[in-house]
């Protein structure tokens, strides 16, 4: 059965691929992102399988817009793809609380304001897939990415509430929680505040550590159609709820979890990669 998928930020990196997969295997697909421009290279031959709408997820009037342009489009939506997100790294203490407040609006508040404007509908059809795109950092916390995990640990307990109210109208919910891929986040789209680089900062000596923590831990930029692939595997899928960790970074980390307390974990952790 062909499904039509919404999916935000399709500018880069995920949602760009996975909306050009969807599109040449059959399937609809409404693309969105703030600026549609950056949606040129999102094409396909039969234009009634393809929408693509300006969308700002942290705009209330652009979600019930987009949602609304959508139905009119297609008549139901059968999954909700929500992308859309960008890192922001500093340590707590030389944070900018500004910044942060961006991006728990968009990481966190946008995506709870476009899953509240899709509920009604599926709740209605009796069916629908919500798949919220979290990451590792949803599962592990790391220096330096406070600011981001709290946003992602948000997107992990929101995702599993939902689930308990939503199960009973048919409707599934799949978080996924990619490691290190090459795509946009990071060098290219994550805000840092200028601080890391601050030589005279009392977090510099720390910092280096660190930096070369994460290569040891994530050290490979893994194919991103490997999740692309992984999303649809799972919405043809049939677990009604699931968590599920791509990359060989991201299992062995979500696996080690797994097997020691939370305290276990985090005193492992530290001792291998923070403060040696």
């Amino acid at each position: 059965m062909k499904r039509t998928w919404f999916i935000t930020g399709c500018s880069t990196g995920f949602g760009k691929l996975l909306s050009i997969k969807l599109l040449d295997i059959g399937e609809s697909v409404i693309a969105t992102a703030r600026n549609t421009d950056h949606l040129s290279d999102i094409k396909c031959s039969d234009e009634s399988r393809l929408l693509k709408c300006p969308l700002d997820v942290t705009n209330e009037n652009m979600v019930t817009q987009a949602a609304r342009a959508a139905e009119e489009k297609f008549g139901q939506i059968d999954v909700l793809v929500n992308n859309a997100g960008y890192g922001y790294f500093s340590t707590v203490e030389e944070g900018d609380i500004e910044e942060y407040r961006r991006n728990l609006e968009t990481n966190v508040v946008g995506l709870f304001s476009v899953t509240r404007a899709m509920l009604p509908a599926m709740r209605k059809q009796r069916s629908g897939v919500i798949v919220n795109l979290s990451s590792i950092a949803g599962r592990v916390s790391f220096p330096r990415a406070a600011f981001y995990n709290a946003t992602k640990w948000a997107v992990e307990g929101f995702s599993e509430a939902l689930y308990h109210e939503v199960s009973p109208f048919g409707v599934r919910v799949l978080l996924i929680e990619p490691g290190a891929y090459d795509t946009d986040f990071g060098p290219r789209s994550a805000i840092r505040s200028p601080k890391l680089g601050d030589k005279d900062s009392p977090y510099a000596d720390a910092g280096q550590r660190w930096t070369e923590a994460a290569r040891i831990a994530m050290p490979d930029k893994q194919d991103p159609m490997e999740v692309v692939d992984g999303i649809i595997e799972a919405v043809n899928g049939d677990k009604p709820f699931a968590r599920i960790p791509f990359g060989k970074d991201a299992n062995a980390l979500v696996n080690e979890r797994a097997s020691k307390s939370d305290a276990q974990f985090v005193a492992a952790m530290n001792a291998r990669y923070y403060n040696t």
